[in-house]
């Protein structure tokens, strides 16, 4: 590849070296273009070192940030090795799992979802909680990419000893989070931290895939980005412990009021999904602070309501059970699409499919079929 193949179309002609896109040469395994250090000490260039599962286990135990961001990142690796090792460190931290509040935030884009959890998180560590959050940024469908920027957007959050903050691509799951989210927030409950805030991609009605992994869920909303009510149309709504407008500041006070008292109405003809708990509207601003301990206060009356009632232990079995066929989804649908005799045919139906001589019905019922028959397993 050239540096003339690599550059967009859409760059102007005249347009200078420090216009969007620079080809950079790889070293090709040449160390001459390298830090000079590493030209004079090649044989000091090691390899991290791999770590067993107990080191894993004695890391993560022991709150070792370093050792915890490196489980998650063995859980999320698509290594059938990996997902081996994996299982076994999860396994042996599974009797630590348990002991955290876990709250689900989502919301319009532009809410200021990132800002409220920073703002959420520093009240917290003041409070002697350790936080987690695992903040979920959206892949491109294209290529699978991420930004990863919410580690960067809490800044001041992430200084601090007893907060920890793991951004993951979605890797274009529904319900705005990542597939292994659930791991991870077995990971950091048995690496100490009390309260794990899981901050979602904000997609809409895919969103019950959060609900399924938390125990409060919390909507974020911004007053004046138009009509307040069509929020009430999304499902996502209905899934809600808690809805709180934000950026309730400066000369947006009284649109974020307005807004506030209109979801209040709203979210009293709604069914509530929690057995002896309400949802309400609430106002805050991330950014004078004003409203984050009264949101949190709100946390924790809905944490004791529901488990003086049963129902915070009955949602996290529920939740357990949901997580077992959720997977035995995903491995089936992977066990389907690696079979060889599906494989075989694939592009054969799939033509036929394209060019109109075959129903998409009747392509599913082959495909299937041949899956069927090299399993030899009767449906």
């Amino acid at each position: 590849m050239t540096p003339e193949s690599y550059k967009p179309e859409w760059v102007p002609e005249n347009a200078s070296e420090a216009f969007a896109t620079k080809f950079v040469k790889g070293i090709d395994g040449n160390l001459s273009n390298t830090n000079p250090y590493i030209q004079q000490n090649p044989q000091q260039v090691k390899k991290r070192k791999s770590l067993t599962p107990d080191e894993y286990v004695e890391g993560v135990l022991k709150g070792d940030r370093v050792i915890l961001a490196r489980a998650i990142t063995l859980i999320e690796s698509k290594s059938q090795n990996h997902y081996e090792l994996s299982q076994e460190v999860l396994n042996k931290l599974l009797p630590y799992t348990g002991n955290s509040l876990r709250i689900g935030i989502t919301g319009v884009p532009g809410a200021g979802k990132s800002t409220l959890i920073e703002a959420l998180g520093l009240y917290l560590i003041s409070q002697g909680h350790k936080v987690a959050v695992l903040a979920v940024d959206p892949s491109s469908s294209v290529t699978g990419g991420s930004v990863l920027g919410d580690k960067t957007r809490m800044e001041e959050l992430s200084r601090q000893q007893n907060a920890f903050i793991r951004p993951t691509p979605s890797g274009c799951e529904l319900g705005g989070v990542a597939f292994k989210s659930r791991e991870a927030i077995l990971v950091c409950e048995a690496a100490g931290y009390d309260v794990i805030l899981i901050e979602t991609v904000g997609v809409g009605q895919s969103e019950i895939a959060v609900r399924s992994m938390v125990d409060f869920f919390l909507l974020v909303m911004i007053a004046g980005a138009g009509d307040e009510l069509q929020g009430i149309k999304k499902g996502v709504i209905e899934i809600a412990d808690a809805l709180v407008v934000n950026k309730a500041d400066g000369d947006n006070i009284q649109k974020a009021k307005l807004a506030q008292a209109e979801y209040a109405h709203a979210l009293r003809y709604l069914t509530p999904t929690t057995r002896g708990w309400r949802p309400k509207a609430y106002t805050c601003s991330a950014y004078t602070k004003e409203g984050i301990p009264e949101l949190w206060n709100v946390i924790k009356d809905f944490e004791k309501i529901t488990k003086d009632n049963g129902f915070f232990y009955e949602r996290r079995k529920q939740q357990n059970i949901d997580w077992v066929f959720s997977m035995i989804e995903a491995k089936l649908k992977k066990l389907f699409y690696n079979n060889p005799a599906v494989l075989i045919h694939l592009d054969e139906i799939r033509n036929a499919v394209l060019n109109n001589q075959l129903l998409p019905t009747t392509a599913a019922d082959k495909l299937i079929q041949f899956f069927k028959e090299s399993i030899s397993v009767d449906f």
